[in-house]
This record gives C-alpha cells, sequence and structure tokens, in this order.
C-alpha cells in the first residue's frame, strides 16, 4: 500500500491510457478563484502530468511535487516542452518547496493516498495569503451501460486489492482536510475511447490489477479482450467518467 512504490512497475501504462481533465477546470478556477498566468501551482502527487498540463497550457508556473521517482521522470518527460514545469521530489506531507511560494494547490487521483491533516499543514505553510486548493477526481461510472458494468465486474473478479482501494475513494476525508472551512464542488463530464490495445492499458495501469508473472495475469487478460469483444462498436468502447471537483480556501488556525 505505500504510494510511493505501488506504481513504478506500471509507468508506461499510466502515463498513455489514464484519462486527462476537462479544460472547463481552468475556466471554473479563472471564474471564481482568480485563477491567472502568473499564479504558481504545486501540483501534489503529480505523477505523469496529467492534471499538470492543464495549467502548463494555462501558462502557469507547476511545481509537480511527486515522491515516485519513476512517475517523477515521467512527469517531467510528459512536460518537457513547458519551460515553467518543474520536478520536485517531495510529497504532499512535505513538499520542500518554500513557504508561502504557491497561489494554488492541486491534486488529483493521488489525494487519497495523503494523510488529510499532515497535508492540510503543508499546503497552510506554502500557500499565500488568499491562496486556493483544489482536489479533483475523475470518478469512474459503474453503470448503467453492460460494457461499464462488466468493467466494474472484472475488476472485482481478478484484481490483487480493489476493494480495499475503492474504500479509500469513498472515505476522502475531505472534512479532515478542509476542517471548517466551506469548500465547493462541480463536476463535469469526461470520457476515454479505446480500441482493445487500449483497454488492455488501461485495465492494467491501476496499481490494483496483476502484473505479467502473477497467477492471475493471463486470465485478467484473456477477460479484458472478451469484454472489449463483447461490446465494441466500429472498434471501440467508452469509458465514462464523471470529474468531480472539490476547490476551496484554508482557513489558518488562530
Amino acid at each position: 500500500m505505500d504510494p510511493t512504490t505501488r506504481f513504478s512497475n506500471r509507468v508506461a501504462d499510466y502515463a498513455r491510457y489514464r484519462p486527462g481533465y476537462p479544460a472547463e477546470i481552468i475556466t471554473l478556477m479563472q471564474r471564481e478563484c482568480g485563477l491567472q498566468p502568473r499564479s504558481a501551482i504545486a501540483d501534489l502527487g503529480c505523477g505523469t502530468g496529467l492534471l499538470a498540463k492543464l495549467f502548463c497550457e494555462n501558462g502557469n508556473r507547476v511545481f509537480g511535487v511527486e515522491p515516485n521517482a519513476p512517475m517523477r521522470e515521467a512527469g517531467a518527460e510528459h512536460l518537457r516542452g513547458y519551460s515553467k514545469f518543474s520536478a520536485v521530489d517531495g510529497r504532499a506531507e512535505a513538499t520542500t518547496l518554500p513557504a508561502t511560494s504557491v497561489d494554488f494547490i492541486t491534486a488529483g487521483e493521488a489525494f487519497h493516498w495523503f494523510d488529510p491533516a499532515q497535508t492540510r499543514r503543508e499546503a497552510l505553510r506554502i500557500l499565500r495569503p488568499g491562496g486556493w486548493v483544489m482536489i479533483a477526481f475523475n470518478d469512474r461510472r459503474y453503470g448503467p451501460e453492460p460494457f461499464l458494468v462488466g468493467y466494474e465486474n472484472l475488476l472485482l473478479k481478478h484484481s490483487v486489492d480493489y476493494p480495499q482501494i475503492k474504500s479509500r475513494w469513498d472515505n476522502l476525508k475531505l472534512e479532515e482536510f478542509f476542517c471548517d472551512t466551506p469548500y465547493r464542488t462541480a463536476a463535469f463530464p469526461n470520457q476515454q475511447l479505446f480500441d482493445c490495445e487500449g483497454l488492455i492499458g488501461r485495465m492494467f495501469s491501476a496499481s490494483y490489477m496483476p502484473q505479467r508473472g502473477h497467477p492471475q495475469y493471463e486470465a485478467t487478460l484473456a477477460d479484458t479482450r472478451e469484454l472489449f469483444d463483447r461490446h465494441q462498436k466500429n472498434g471501440r468502447v467508452q469509458v465514462l467518467y464523471d470529474t468531480n471537483l472539490y476547490y476551496g480556501q484554508l482557513a489558518r488556525e488562530a
């Protein structure tokens, strides 16, 4: 369950097959949080840079804080065309960034791995006065489409520890992180279209799925191909998500 090593052997699949984030996030943060191109961003648990890329494209200075070396290197490679991006060897709870150095803190899928109380303290340390925090999750839909139901059932059948990880998503401890500070929510639809190779890559990008050499690997691979063949239309299947946002300003202790 150590997030600093858990994804090391599936970085390529993660970078290629995980969903990105809707551009509407930038529009919302400009409108409601005062995001500007000159704003400095700390993206915690940056991984391969899927969320950070939105802010790089907006012209922001982005510090991608990531403790897993292979993921951090993949993020730096993914975003090497953006001169204002820096990959930082650090954790959400100890970023190594200077005090009062950023205007926004963002976090994507990695948030459920963070210690919320320690991350809150670190956020308060590195945020400038008036700064904002935004957490974004691509929540995969479980149905009602038969393909989505089948995908979920395949995970339950073959995963190493999917139910335990799913319970972390269902208990994000947002109240422990935001404490008495009200936070806002928003949601946007998101999707991915996959051929069979892409669906296999998406399946095995998940840390809870068996890797090559595991006793369940071949059966998982066969069932994934069968799921694709049963539901594909014109050589594609559609994975649907709701991108859920939680954002607000952290109250400083008196």
